[in-house]
């Protein structure tokens, strides 16, 4: 009776086990033959200098962790290439102060990106709306007017939106299929 019970739990744990399930923002379901992945610095069609290189520099790294990829900045000699474009960044008063003060700000960013496997000449992934939103906590009374002027106050800011960009990116185009 023992040895029947304990046959039915170790097949009910490998069914279980088994039964398709992963983490999410994990999945991998890009074709086996993608393994160099080229990723071009994207075009910058907004005001604020230098958001195309830091977020094209996340969608790099963000591919890297992901431990199966060989990632270069070039098109060429690459199995698929990610290309983008950032559009201008929107910023919006979020929250002010009793004295009607603005004391927070939702930073915006919109781009159009297209995955492409080259051997295949496929378009795998694209979004002409792709969209990232963060906070930014204004210290003092500071009137922000364009999203440059509040990355040169506090440069985290970028980073920690691209880097956000980058994982949903990422994740969308190897979840896509």
């Amino acid at each position: 009776m023992r040895l029947l019970t304990a046959s039915i739990l170790a097949v009910c744990a490998i069914v279980a086990s088994a039964c398709g399930y992963a983490l999410a923002g994990r999945g991998n379901a890009l074709p086996a033959h993608i393994v160099r992945i080229g990723i071009p610095t994207f075009l910058n069609e907004s005001t604020t200098p230098d958001i195309d290189r830091v977020f094209s520099d996340a969608v790099r790294t963000e591919f890297q962790s992901r431990g199966r990829y060989v990632v270069v900045q070039d098109a060429t000699g690459v199995d698929a290439v990610v290309s983008g474009s950032i559009k201008p960044v929107l910023l919006t008063v979020a929250a002010m102060t009793d004295t009607r003060q603005v004391s927070k700000y939702l930073i915006t960013v919109q781009s159009s990106v297209e995955f492409k496997d080259l051997r295949d000449n496929k378009v795998l992934f694209t979004n002409q709306n792709l969209r990232v939103t963060d906070e930014y906590e204004v210290a003092g009374a500071v009137l922000i007017n364009d999203a440059s002027s509040l990355f040169s106050r506090d440069a985290n800011a970028l980073t920690r939106l691209a880097k956000t960009y980058a994982r949903s990116l990422v994740a969308s185009i190897l979840e896509a299929f």
